[in-house]
């Protein structure tokens, strides 16, 4: 374990190398910062971080800078994250209010990240399997014709058309509407095929094979792999940090049109807790030279997303995870309200 005077010094190294972009000096420390102790004091600290693998030396300066590690304990050592301003929230708020479903809140929550933190924003829409049922709607198309509609508790509409074995009344749509919303509404996605499986056995014999098929449409829209979709905006923020790059930004571009590689990153959706994976961390080798910070959000308490943004390890890190946990949790708010 670092002692209390090192790890101030390591804080003292990563908020100056992030915010000026060049390698710190123990005499640039002692100016800057109140350690209270001498610059030859401070040299053997960094010397003593440097033999620990916390701070590196680059070949052509004779400061010093962040390794991943260094970052690593630099974030596990954070007091707290930089909370928002009053503005900063009620801006946040305004631009999040004005959408009109859920499309335009992720749209807007990506566009908001980017912006916040000048890094590359990343929101992936609310999980089906982590849902509850809000509504199910069917409306007649044609005579044995029907579109069923799917509406989540997050805002989320599937719509399925449904080509019926028969014709199927209005009169026995609109009950087996009744019935099937009298039995899955505010009900997870995992329990609606154990609620429905008697469903087609209180209708008459006629109607059973329509009934049926709606049901198997219902059971597919839940089970369907398409509710793994992102969102990501700002990719050419990257390009203002080119040279935290070693080699090229090229990799880092690639990696970030992998929409399985940013799944993995931004980690189980049901994990709400805040992650940051620094360097080397992200399993993904084109992602090497990057830091992921991601956070779920949801109605209720519960995760049913993840957002985050993917940028340098050179970054402001408490400023960034204020920044998405307090989008996140504007975001659950809007989710829980709509």
């Amino acid at each position: 374990m670092l002692s209390e005077r090192r790890l101030q010094v390591l804080r003292a190294i990563v908020q100056d190398y992030v915010g000026t972009e060049e390698p710190v000096g123990s005499k640039a420390l002692t100016e800057r910062h109140n350690l209270g102790v001498s610059p030859a004091t401070v040299r053997n600290d960094m010397a003593a971080l440097e033999d620990e693998g916390y701070i590196a030396q680059p070949h052509t300066s004779a400061g010093r800078i962040p390794t991943d590690k260094g970052y690593r304990l630099f974030v596990d050592k954070l007091a707290g994250v930089k909370p928002m301003s009053g503005p900063e929230r009620r801006a946040i708020q305004n631009f999040l209010d004005g959408a009109v479903d859920l499309d335009d809140v992720v749209a807007r929550t990506v566009r908001l990240l980017a912006q916040l933190t000048r890094q590359v924003a990343v929101v992936q829409y609310p999980s089906l399997t982590r849902s509850t049922v809000r509504h199910v709607e069917l409306l007649s198309l044609a005579p044995a014709r029907v579109m069923l509609v799917l509406i989540t508790d997050t805002g989320r509409v599937e719509q399925r058309m449904v080509d019926c074995p028969a014709p199927f009344g209005e009169a026995s749509l609109a009950d087996l509407r009744a019935r099937l919303n009298s039995r899955v509404a505010g009900r997870r996605f995992t329990d609606v095929p154990r609620l429905v499986e008697d469903l087609p056995e209180g209708f008459d014999v006629e109607d059973r094979g329509t009934v049926a098929t709606v049901l198997s449409t219902l059971l597919e829209t839940l089970v369907e792999e398409n509710e793994e979709r992102l969102m990501i905006g700002g990719t050419a923020n990257l390009t203002r940090f080119g040279h935290d790059f070693p080699l090229t930004i090229r990799p880092v571009l690639e990696a970030l049109e992998e929409q399985v590689v940013l799944l993995k990153l931004l980690g189980e959706a049901g994990d709400s807790g805040m992650t940051v994976r620094i360097g080397h961390e992200n399993a993904y080798e084109g992602l090497n030279s990057t830091s992921v910070v991601s956070v779920g959000y949801g109605s209720g308490g519960e995760a049913v997303a993840k957002l985050g943004v993917v940028g340098p390890t050179r970054m402001d890190y408490p400023g960034t995870m204020g920044a998405v946990r307090a989008v996140a949790r504007y975001v659950g708010q809007i989710l829980a309200e709509s």
